[in-house]
C-alpha cells in the first residue's frame, strides 16, 4: 500500500472501498465548470443587465467573489469530512439538530427543483427562438412548451439515467461552446467596429434604487450562474485524492466560470443594447448577441440550438438530485414512506420523480401568473432569483457550521481556510438574502412554498412514525458518519 493509499485508508476508513475512487484532477474540475455552467448564463444575462445597464458585468464579479468566499468554506468541510452529503452533513455535525438538517436539504432540494423549472423556461426560450414560433414570452404557447419538457425530463429521470462523470465531459465541452462561441463573436464585432464599449459602464437602475442597491440586487440574481460548485463535494468519496485535488481544482474552476461570465456579460452589453437585451419578445439575449456580432454568418440558428442543450441537462442533472435527495429522506423516515418508493422494473424512485415533477409544473403555472402581475417581471427571473434565495440561505448556515465546527477538530491534515472567510461569507450570503436584494417579493413566497411543503410532510411523517418508530426517526446515515 503507498502512503497516499494509506493516508486515504486512514481519513475515510472502511468506507474507502463502497465507491470507486476515479477521478481525477482534471475529471473533477470538468464537472466543477460542467456544473457551474448552464441555465444561469444562458438565460439571465439579460435581466441582470436590466438591474444595473451597461455595467452588467459587475453583479457576475460580485456573485463570483460571494461564491468564491464560500468555496473556501466547502473546501475546508470537504477536506475535513470527505463523505458525500454535503450541506446536510455539516449542519448537522455542527448542530445535531435532525429538524435544522432536514429544513437544509429540503431547501436544497427545492433549490434543485426551481433551477430545473428556471432551465424548462430558458428551453422554451430557446425553442421558439430556433424554430421561429414567434410566441409572446410569458404566453400560455410558452408555458405549456416548458410542461412539455419537464414531462420529457421526468421520463428520462423514470427510465433511468446512468449519471457519468465522463459523460459529463461531452456535456460540458458543448455548454463551453456556447460561451465560447460568444466572446469570439465579440472579439470578431470589435475588428469589424460593431462594437460600442462605452455602454460598459453605464449604470441604469430601471427603478429609484440606488447605485449600491440595484448592484445587490443584480448581484443577488447572478449568484444563480455561480451555483453548482458546492455540488461537486457529493463527488468526495469517488476522486482519487480529495484531500489534496480539491482545493487547487474547486479554486480554478469558479475562476475559469468567473472569467468567462465577465466576458460574456460584457461582449452582450458592448454587441446589443441594453433595452433589447432586456426585451423577452426579441429572443434570448445571447441569441441576439450572436446575430448582432456576426449578421452575415448563420450562428443565430445554431446557437439556440446550443442554448437548449445547455439548459435541458442542466434541468436534467437537477431534477435527478432533487428526486434523488426526496428519495433519500423519505428512506430515513423524515419525509413520508411513500416518496421513497422503487420500480419494480426500472429501479427508480418512481414516486419522487412524479412529486417532484409535480412541484415543478405548479410552479412553472404560478410564475406565468406571478410574472403578469409583479411589474413585469419574467418567469426566468423569478424561478432563478428563488433558486439563488434558497442557496444563500443554505450556504449561510454552511458558513456558520464551519466555525462551529473549528471546535471539533480530525485526525488528519485538511484544508483550512482564513478565519475571516467565512465571517465574511455567513454576512455577505445573508445580505443577499435579504428584502433589499429582492426587486419583489413573490420570490418569498414561492420559496416560503416550497418549504411550506416540507413542513407539512415533515409533520405527517412524525405524526405517523409516534411511538416505536419514532426512535428511528432522523438522519440515521449521518448519524453513522458522525460515528
Amino acid at each position: 500500500m503507498s502512503a497516499t493509499e494509506a493516508s486515504q485508508h486512514d481519513v475515510n476508513g472502511p468506507e474507502d472501498t463502497e465507491l470507486k475512487r476515479v477521478i481525477g484532477p482534471r475529471l473533477l474540475l470538468l464537472f466543477i465548470v460542467g456544473d457551474i455552467l448552464g441555465t444561469g448564463v444562458y438565460a439571465l444575462t439579460g435581466s441582470v443587465a436590466g438591474e444595473v445597464g451597461g455595467a452588467a458585468w459587475a453583479p457576475f464579479l460580485a456573485a463570483f467573489i460571494v461564491a468564491t468566499i464560500t468555496a473556501f468554506s466547502y473546501l475546508e468541510l470537504v477536506t475535513k469530512y470527505p463523505q458525500a452529503a454535503g450541506a446536510a452533513l455539516y449542519t448537522h455535525k455542527a448542530f445535531g439538530i435532525h429538524f435544522v438538517t432536514f429544513l437544509v436539504a429540503f431547501a436544497v432540494m427545492s433549490s434543485g427543483i426551481t433551477s430545473a423549472s428556471t432551465a424548462s423556461n430558458a428551453f422554451a426560450g430557446f425553442i421558439n427562438a430556433g424554430f421561429a414560433l414567434d410566441l409572446p414570452a410569458g404566453g400560455s404557447g410558452l408555458m405549456f412548451i416548458a410542461l412539455g419538457f419537464m414531462a420529457l425530463v421526468a421520463a428520462i429521470n423514470f427510465r433511468g439515467v446512468g449519471e457519468s462523470v465522463k459523460a459529463n465531459v461531452v456535456l460540458t465541452l458543448v455548454e463551453l461552446s456556447g460561451l465560447l462561441l460568444i466572446i469570439f463573436i465579440g472579439m470578431y464585432a470589435v475588428t469589424q467596429g460593431n462594437a460600442d464599449f462605452s455602454r460598459v459602464m453605464v449604470f441604469e437602475s430601471p427603478s429609484d434604487k440606488s447605485t449600491f442597491l440595484a448592484i445587490t440586487a443584480a448581484t443577488s440574481l447572478a449568484f444563480f450562474a455561480m451555483v453548482g460548485f458546492e455540488d461537486s463535494v457529493n463527488m468526495a468519496e469517488e476522486c482519487e485524492d480529495p484531500i489534496r485535488d480539491f482545493p487547487k481544482t474547486m479554486l480554478t474552476g469558479l475562476g475559469i466560470t468567473g472569467v468567462i461570465y465577465l466576458l460574456v456579460s460584457i461582449t452582450a452589453v458592448a454587441l446589443v443594447p441594453v433595452g433589447d437585451l432586456t426585451n423577452a419578445d426579441l429572443g434570448p439575449a445571447l441569441n441576439q448577441v450572436v446575430a448582432a456580432g456576426a449578421p452575415e454568418l448563420p450562428f443565430d440558428k445554431i446557437f439556440p440550438f446550443i442554448g437548449m442543450f445547455a439548459v435541458a441537462n442542466s434541468a436534467l442533472i437537477n431534477m435527478l438530485m432533487a428526486s434523488r435527495l426526496l428519495y433519500g429522506m423519505a428512506r430515513q423516515d423524515v419525509l413520508p414512506r411513500s416518496l421513497g418508493k422503487v420500480h419494480a422494473s426500472r429501479r427508480t424512485p418512481w414516486v419522487a420523480i412524479i412529486f417532484t415533477t409535480l412541484l415543478s409544473f405548479g410552479l412553472i403555472v404560478y410564475v406565468v401568473r406571478a410574472s403578469a402581475s409583479e411589474d413585469g417581471l419574467s418567469n426566468i427571473t423569478l424561478l432563478g432569483g428563488t433558486t439563488a434565495l434558497l442557496l444563500l440561505c443554505v450556504f449561510t448556515v454552511v458558513n456558520i457550521a464551519l466555525l462551529v465546527l473549528r471546535k471539533h477538530p480530525v485526525d488528519h491534515d485538511h484544508f483550512r481556510a482564513p478565519t475571516f472567510l467565512p465571517v465574511i461569507g455567513a454576512l455577505s450570503c445573508a445580505f443577499l438574502a435579504g428584502p433589499w436584494a429582492r426587486a419583489d417579493t413573490a420570490q418569498y413566497r414561492i420559496a416560503g412554498l416550497m418549504m411550506a411543503v416540507g413542513l407539512v410532510l415533515w409533520a405527517l411523517t412524525w405524526l405517523t412514525n409516534r411511538g416505536v418508530r419514532a426512535k428511528k426517526t432522523g438522519f440515521r446515515d449521518i448519524d453513522h458518519l458522525e460515528e
